[in-house]
């Protein structure tokens, strides 16, 4: 039997702007995880869903996702009203495009994640400081500052097209679509190919 509050979410949604296969049983299913996952965190529904823990464990223990910055970016890329909770809604929508978004929409995804908590723009700023934090297991204390310093002149006179200082998002559109691995950059903020999201059919 399907939930009441599930019925309520369906009608809410615009299931052909959805990339699930058979969209709406397949909606259903991440309806009922959904609901399984906010009362395995001890939350009810009209609490509007799971909170930035309980997401944070979803992408690491579901998408194998570690990096704890861009574990944060996505969490409030996926909270469109900003309220620090992952509603129904917001569930559904953002793991279409998460799992099986088309190109354009990933690669507007990645931008939001990267600029997050800026002007809608990605400054030098923001670049030096996701590239440290990406690379820092790999370098030395003493290698990273130089290291990385010199990794941003070389990102930022590959991608912002403008010399304006930053990358908007027609630089980056254009960077990617020129060199598609340009796509996650700054670091990774979608699943791997391998990685699949098993669903219940019954």
């Amino acid at each position: 039997m399907r939930f009441d509050w599930a019925e309520e979410t369906l009608t809410q949604l615009n299931l052909p702007s959805f990339h699930f296969a058979v969209q709406k049983s397949e909606i259903e299913c991440l309806l009922r995880l959904f609901n399984s996952l906010v009362k395995r965190n001890g939350q009810r529904l009209d609490k509007n869903g799971l909170d930035h823990g309980a997401f944070r464990g979803i992408l690491h223990n579901v998408f194998g996702m570690t990096d704890d910055v861009l574990l944060d970016r996505v969490f409030f890329a996926f909270d469109k009203d900003c309220d620090n909770r992952i509603n129904a809604n917001e569930w559904v929508k953002g793991l279409s495009v998460f799992l099986r978004g088309t190109f354009e929409e990933k690669l507007k995804f990645c931008f939001e994640v990267y600029y997050l908590d800026g002007d809608g723009s990605i400054s030098r700023e923001v670049v030096f400081d996701m590239l440290k934090h990406s690379l820092h297991q790999h370098l030395s204390e003493e290698e990273s500052g130089e290291g990385i310093k010199e990794l941003v002149e070389i990102t930022m006179k590959k991608m912002d097209y403008d010399n304006d200082g930053k990358i908007s998002f027609t630089d980056f559109e254009r960077a990617v679509k020129g060199d598609p691995l340009l796509l996650e950059v700054f670091g990774p903020c979608l699943p791997t190919a391998q990685v699949q999201l098993q669903v219940p059919t019954a």
